[in-house]
């Protein structure tokens, strides 16, 4: 006979740090109005599993860093010598310093987990070199960034000093350095984990000199002037301040970060709108993080609201079905996903900051649909983000038809994904179990197991997501009765659950099975989760849908990586149920599909596609439209076939990282945007110089321009030599213009483009360059 204990007996009882472990009670103080807390990741050791093998695969790369040259611009700065050459890719750039933050958080998670000797001796190693390189500098400052002046590359602390002077200027740079308080954050953020995760005592003091040092500059200008600078992408500086605040109590912490609280961002999300559109994604997600770290401090209930909307206004309008979101690092119009389908969508920082802002708000009221969300991107984004064999990393995940994954080099790229990708493969142990003063909950079904001091342990044995077959059995019993709450996936229709081997009165209580009773060793408690399929419509084109296989998204296999996808995007024909038009083979989660021209594909799991071209999204017909619509399709999929085979560089002009990967220079002008189109604008008199790829022989240089921009004139001049005047005199037209200049032949990898404006204000939306036919 199964004995179940009420609910209420439970939460009379004794709380449940002291049922599991007391040592648990004493490690892990409650912060702020959270109801939940993860348990620690010391407490819990994967078992082989998908997520096991992207945590070996990030600590041998996490090893083949040298952490001296991640550190060669600090000793620059500070006017030492350096010992060891810098890094190329990012590192070689203004923003160097910030892969060293995310290579010590990432550090600090994994000895957190395992306590590992050889990781936490590396760490200790490059804590005392920043510990001689801040006090060389003398006033706390600790940064690799640096800025072009006079044409080369000096210390960005120049750049915090005419802050302080109040000398702020402001494009997509500030006082042309490429973020610089974004690489600052990254520091102080390592830092901080070095000493909360890991336990490294020398972290801290660090840590304080730079917060002291950034606080003065914050401190001695006007609200105004702190507004102007944070218009410019900084990263989660607020939320370095409120953790630093948690950690020491000092009240000054507190004070600088809410005055970093970016108001034209924040303001809106108050007040519960949605003006996402055109912003870049990964410069908004920290600035909630940051709030949601506020209100755990103060309560604050506007800050908790404004992350609350935010979050589910991303998930709800601004995602894709891999839980990623973004189209060329910004977000698009809301519900308006059918026009962002590139190769370019879904960039990893995203997922890794929007499933950090899940955990808080989580924590505030655990409901298990958070983890219906947290599980969908962490499987289907971040465990294809990262190739299990090399350890790299990819920086987009695209949603086009026919795209590949593009992986970082291990020592010539360390993009912003690199580094945020170290962390997400650093931490799959952190947040399987949860607990509360009376319930352990369950959240993710990986293979682990969970070891409470002097209290519960339990094995977690499961092959999902490759079949629904979850396990719990307890191996040591705790002292008294625990309620045990396993979250059930709101899809799972049909899913089960068992008592050593018997029914149980389970009752689903906010997406979770909860058992309340005394448990003995041996008991097992065994959940059953049918793997149905399903189909998501696209945001935005209701026509066009993905599938689902129990948590895992599906895709169809184009080819290789390595070949080229010529063919058509595979679309379907539907008539009733979209499931319909997936045949199941003899495997879990494998299907065939044959499209509307009669070509067979297969579909599988998503993320495991590590070097293949896949298609995620799929256009359906009914037997009518396609009737009516096969010609116009055919026709627009031939031509955009050619399109990308032609293609040789795209040129988003009017975005940041686009702009910097081009070489943009301009003597005037800004960036705009209009339609949803990012734009350049190039005044009378000025002119504008950047690349462009090239490939050997001769191409067309293709530019994007509004119809109604009228009364203008351009000179187009390539590698020196003049191809075109445009002279935009024709009649008004209200639509885009493409235009093409030939180019002459060459053999060299790229060309220099010098755009003259010679009447009126010239305004450009896009810029390409093709193979001529």
């Amino acid at each position: 006979m199964i004995t179940v204990i009420s609910r209420r007996t439970i939460l009379s009882s004794a709380s449940l740090f002291a049922l599991l472990s007391p040592a648990l009670l004493r490690a892990v103080p409650r912060r702020g109005p959270g109801r939940v807390a993860p348990v620690p990741a010391r407490n819990v050791t994967l078992k082989p599993s998908p997520y096991a093998d992207a945590m070996a695969a990030n600590r041998r790369y996490l090893l083949s860093l040298d952490p001296e040259r991640l550190l060669h611009n600090f000793y620059v700065s500070a006017g030492l010598p350096a010992p060891a050459p810098i890094y190329g890719g990012w590192e070689s750039e203004s923003i160097a310093g910030h892969t060293l933050g995310h290579w010590m958080s990432a550090m600090a998670l994994m000895i957190a987990n395992s306590g590992d000797p050889e990781l936490t001796a590396i760490l200790d190693r490059t804590l005392a070199s920043m510990q001689r390189i801040q006090a060389a500098g003398g006033d706390g400052y600790l940064g690799g960034m640096t800025v072009l002046r006079d044409g080369r590359a000096v210390p960005g602390k120049i750049v915090f000093e005419e802050l302080r002077r109040g000398d702020i200027r402001t494009t997509w740079e500030l006082n042309g350095a490429w973020v610089p308080i974004y690489a600052l954050h990254k520091i102080m953020a390592g830092l901080i984990d070095a000493h909360r995760l890991a336990g490294r005592q020398a972290a801290l003091p660090i840590v304080r000199g730079i917060a002291a040092y950034f606080a003065t500059i914050v401190e001695a200008l006007s609200d105004d002037q702190v507004q102007r600078i944070l218009s410019v992408e900084h990263g989660g500086i607020l939320e370095s301040y409120a953790e630093l605040h948690a950690l020491t109590g000092d009240p000054r912490w507190r004070a600088v970060a809410e005055r970093l609280r970016h108001h034209a961002i924040v303001d809106p999300l108050v007040r519960g709108q949605d003006r996402l559109a055109g912003l870049h994604a990964n410069t908004q997600i920290p600035k909630i993080i940051g709030l949601a770290r506020l209100h755990e401090l103060t309560g604050n209930p506007q800050d908790a609201d404004a992350a609350r909307f935010f979050h589910r206004t991303v998930l709800d309008h601004h995602s894709y079905v891999i839980g990623g979101n973004s189209e060329r690092e910004h977000f698009g119009q809301p519900d308006r996903q059918g026009e962002q389908l590139t190769t370019a969508t879904c960039e990893a920082c995203n997922s890794y900051n929007m499933l950090k802002l899940t955990r808080h708000l989580y924590s505030w009221s655990p409901s298990g649909d958070w983890f219906d969300y947290y599980e969908r991107t962490q499987i289907n984004h971040m465990l294809a983000h990262q190739r299990p064999d090399t350890g790299q990393f990819v920086y987009f995940m695209p949603m086009e038809a026919g795209a590949r994954r593009d992986y970082s080099t291990p020592d010539a790229s360390f993009w912003c994904c690199v580094g945020s990708g170290m962390e997400s493969h650093a931490k799959h142990a952190d947040s399987i179990y949860w607990h509360d003063g009376s319930t352990l909950f369950v959240n993710l079904f990986i293979p682990s197991t969970l070891d409470l001091p002097d209290g519960m342990m339990l094995d977690l044995d499961t092959a999902y997501p490759q079949d629904g077959a979850v396990t719990l059995t307890i191996t040591r019993a705790p002292r008294r009765p625990v309620s045990l709450a396993i979250r059930r996936p709101a899809w799972a229709d049909g899913a089960t659950i068992a008592l050593n081997g018997g029914p149980v009165d389970a009752d689903v209580q906010d997406g979770y099975w909860r058992i309340g009773r005394r448990w003995r060793t041996g008991d097992r408690v065994a959940i059953t989760i049918p793997m149905t399929l399903r189909a998501e419509p696209l945001p935005g084109a209701p026509d066009t849908c993905a599938y689902m296989s129990g948590p895992l998204a599906l895709a169809a296999d184009l080819g290789a990586a390595d070949a080229r996808f010529d063919g058509p995007a595979p679309a379907l024909l539907m008539r009733s149920d979209p499931r319909d038009a997936l045949i199941p083979q003899n495997q879990p989660h494998r299907y065939r599909t044959t499209d509307v021209l009669g070509q067979q594909h297969r579909l599988m799991p998503f993320y495991p596609l590590y070097d293949r071209r896949a298609a995620v999204y799929f256009r359906t017909f009914t037997p009518e439209s396609w009737a009516r619509e096969r010609t116009a399709y055919q026709a627009a999929e031939a031509a955009r076939a050619d399109l990308a085979r032609r293609t040789i560089d795209i040129f988003h002009i009017g975005e940041m990282q686009p702009e910097r990967d081009h070489a943009l220079a301009a003597t005037a002008g800004a960036s705009g945007e209009f339609y949803g189109r990012k734009s350049r604008t190039l005044p009378e008199g000025a002119q504008m110089r950047f690349t462009i790829q090239r490939r050997p022989g001769p191409a067309t240089l293709q530019i994007i321009y509004w119809g109604n921009d009228t009364d203008r004139m351009m000179r187009i001049s390539v590698d020196g030599r003049e191809v075109a005047v445009e002279r935009r005199e024709r009649r008004a037209r209200n639509e885009w213009l493409v235009a093409d200049y030939p180019l002459p032949p060459t053999q060299a990898a790229q060309s220099t483009v010098t755009l003259t404006a010679l009447k009126g204000k010239s305004v450009l939306y896009g810029v390409r360059s093709i193979e001529t036919r």
